[in-house]
């Protein structure tokens, strides 16, 4: 992998699993050249852990660190601009605090896709519930004819056949995708009308789309998701209201590019509810380090 990498994390409270996060980042074969962590005002100890501590593992670990401290919940939206302006990266990537690492090559599988294919401009990996059996808890995103969405295969066997293939999708979630650098510099950042999160990477997949570059799903690629733990219990946002009301943002925007597409059926686009577990239940889930 030659060119250089950045990755982007917000992080707002939740200090077990940004630590996680961003440590097996650092474990990462390769480990990103630049790490930037937009903490929303954490009071939870994340602060200091984000200063001298973890500056100090990745300094250890080669890697670039910026830390920016913002007084409080800026919106994810605005953070990951923030990181934005200020990341060095050629390819940048999108990771939420409540991700881990399976593939510890994932960087270098998404990166491999973004050059071996010029027209990507958006690649991202195959999520995972981090509990065994690990099924999938994302392989892509549909939106079907009327703006419903679809996790593909949400709840099938890590190793479901028909989600092991590489292949271009509608979106992908800003859990973890990997970008080039040239894309926000023709399009533009997030768009913060989707503050503080719920649609904007979607959102931002079609604005892509639309300028002529496509958006690919990598199995080759794993990583695990501690699903909702970026948004559960923030007890300053209605997140139910927020998620209808940035949907019907997105709908009424992308309306008449959707509702052409060869999208998934209504009836396929249900959302099945799977209990999530947390760190403390389901311990350091394990990393796979093969290559190839």
């Amino acid at each position: 992998m030659q060119r250089s990498t950045s990755v982007i994390v917000v992080s707002y409270n939740k200090l077990p699993y940004t630590r996680l996060c961003l440590q097996s980042m650092l474990a990462g074969d390769p480990a990103p050249d630049q790490i930037v962590v937009i903490d929303n005002g954490s009071r939870d100890g994340s602060a200091e852990f984000l200063g001298d501590e973890f500056a100090g593992q990745a300094e250890a670990a080669g890697c670039s660190y910026a830390l920016i401290a913002n007084e409080g919940n800026a919106g994810a939206c605005t953070a990951r601009n923030q990181g934005l302006e200020i990341v060095t990266g050629e390819y940048i990537a999108f990771c939420d605090n409540d991700l881990a690492v399976r593939s510890s090559n994932w960087l270098a599988v998404l990166a491999g896709s973004l050059e071996g294919m010029p027209r990507v401009g958006i690649v991202g990996p195959k999520l995972l519930f981090p509990y065994e059996p690990y099924r999938i808890e994302c392989a892509g995103v549909g939106i079907s004819q009327t703006g419903r969405v679809q996790y593909f295969g949400r709840g099938q066997a890590r190793d479901a056949e028909q989600h092991c293939l590489p292949r271009a999708v509608q979106c992908l979630t800003s859990a973890c995708w990997l970008m080039r650098r040239e894309l926000p510099e023709r399009i533009g950042n997030l768009d913060e009308v989707f503050n503080p999160a719920q649609f904007e990477d979607f959102d931002y997949c079609y604005r892509a789309r639309e300028a002529g570059w496509e958006v690919y799903y990598q199995p080759g690629a794993e990583m695990y998701h501690f699903e909702n733990v970026t948004t559960d219990g923030s007890q300053d946002v209605n997140f139910a209201y927020v998620t209808i009301k940035n949907g019907r943002v997105f709908k009424d925007r992308w309306r008449h590019m959707f509702s052409i597409e060869d999208g998934p059926a209504d009836d396929d686009c249900r959302w099945e509810k799977i209990l999530g577990r947390g760190i403390d239940q389901t311990g350091i889930p394990p990393v796979d380090t093969r290559t190839g």
